[in-house]
């Protein structure tokens, strides 16, 4: 009974290393090494079954779409470099300037933007943070308004393409990678849509949570206008074009638009006068150090991953769902629930590498009747786990993004203005989760009118 009981034993002490701060990615790849020895000694293991581990990581390695990861990650580092963000703040800040919460709506916009020219979230919530954050409080905003709209607006980049959480997904779940960013955009922009009606909303309501610009700001000549908005707002959309345009329209593959917009980042950087050796040195490391980081956490995942399954982990999930008589949609609440529960202990990449391996198989045979086609299940599963993991970037104790703030933040902002700032971006998060759960065509109208 141990001996069928190891694959439990496996997680509990997955689970409790975790917490031992130590680096994820070799306490997994240690916990696999671990019970593949205590599999040894029980017989339900070879020692040959080590040299998969090699074969699996090289799978990833020269995988042609898992190369748009560390493009997509330099790109982002290069359009930081570039001083593009400021520029598109100023652009949209402008075009906003009368409207109730013009500030907070300017961010939410700009994070949607951003999201889709690089789905990089710590670089987002880091520029966010110090190009906007200081602007709004010296305006007079609520500072939990602030940071609240900050952080949630830079995790955008988890759900709306290029996002290279999709990317990962869909090397896990083995779905296309065109589909799946299709699926992913409406509910990004749905979501983008909750966050700018609570903030007119809240604005329209509570005047004194975001303070109107003083008249003075109105009187700008029409030149200065034009300018400021080509400047800001062009570069970022023919990088959006060029990226996702060629995804969707299938005149390149994800990785090939990944080193389009790879290049668009370096032009833009060297156009603004921002590229040079240091910049270019600066960039490359930063983004090796990203790129070293997710993958050793892949590496350590998958070899988790393979010696949790022979050890017969998914037999014991599958009797474990079977025995609850859950049904379709127990399941599917039950495994969302819990990717929200874990969101609020571990990192949005180790929820991932470590759920969607185990749950993904289970979820994607489920039969949900009219609700979705058979075949669309394992989409709309990826597109509900990408939404329920951006709330991992802002639940404490963990939420990622929360730290970024604070590290990066002025002395004066406190983790509890942080902490009450995200609580109704979480519940908005939710509120999509929902809504895509009840409408599938929200993720599946956009493929089937694109790819069937």
């Amino acid at each position: 009974m141990l001996v069928d009981l190891l694959p439990l034993f496996m997680f509990l002490t997955l689970i409790a290393l975790m917490f031992t701060g130590y680096p994820i990615g070799f306490i997994l790849g240690g916990v696999a090494i671990l019970f593949g020895a205590i599999g040894i000694a029980a017989d339900v293991f070879s020692f040959a079954e080590f040299f998969i581990f090699v074969p699996r990581t090289w799978i990833i390695a020269e995988n042609l779409q898992i190369i748009a990861v560390p493009l997509f990650v330099f790109m982002g580092v290069m359009l930081e470099r570039s001083r593009i963000a400021q520029d598109l703040l100023e652009a949209l800040q402008l075009m906003l300037r009368r409207v109730p919460g013009g500030m907070a709506l300017a961010v939410t916009l700009m994070g949607v933007i951003f999201a889709a020219v690089t789905g990089v979230v710590g670089a987002s919530v880091i520029m966010l943070t110090l190009i906007a954050l200081p602007t709004m409080l010296t305006a007079g905003y609520r500072p939990s308004l602030a940071l609240g709209t900050i952080a949630a607006s830079s995790t955008l980049g988890i759900l709306i393409p290029p996002s290279i959480l999709l990317v990962f997904l869909s090397e896990l779940l083995q779905i296309s990678i065109g589909p799946l960013f299709a699926g992913a955009i409406y509910p990004g922009l749905l979501l983008s849509l909750l966050y700018l009606l609570y903030i007119l909303t809240l604005t329209i309501i509570v005047p004194q949570a975001a303070p109107a610009l003083p008249a003075a700001n109105d009187r700008i000549p029409t030149i200065q206008v034009v300018r400021v908005l080509l400047r800001g707002i062009l570069p970022p959309a023919i990088l959006i074009a060029i990226i996702m345009g060629s995804v969707l329209g299938g005149l390149a593959t994800i990785t090939e638009s990944a080193a389009f917009g790879a290049g668009g980042a370096l032009l833009l950087a060297w156009l603004r006068g921002n590229l040079d050796r240091a910049a270019l040195r600066d960039s490359l490391n930063r983004s090796a150090m990203t790129v070293g980081m997710i993958f050793v956490l892949y590496i350590g995942a998958t070899s988790f991953a393979y010696v949790f399954r022979v050890l017969g982990g998914e037999e014991i999930i599958h009797l474990l769902f079977e025995s609850t008589d859950l049904g379709s949609w127990g399941v599917l609440l039950m495994v969302i629930a819990l990717i929200f529960l874990m969101g609020f202990f571990f990192d949005v990449l180790e929820i991932m590498l470590i759920a969607v391996p185990i749950f993904g198989p289970i979820v994607s045979v489920l039969d949900f009747g009219p609700h979705i086609a058979q075949e669309d299940v394992v989409y709309w599963f990826a597109i509900l786990v990408a939404i329920t993991l951006q709330t991992s970037f802002l639940t404490p104790p963990m939420g990622l993004s929360l730290f970024y703030i604070k590290g990066v933040a002025p002395s004066s902002v406190s983790m509890g203005q942080i902490y009450r700032g995200i609580i109704p971006f979480v519940l908005l998060q939710l509120t999509c989760v929902g809504l895509v759960l009840l409408w599938p065509q929200i993720v599946m109208s956009l493929p089937h009118s694109l790819f069937d």
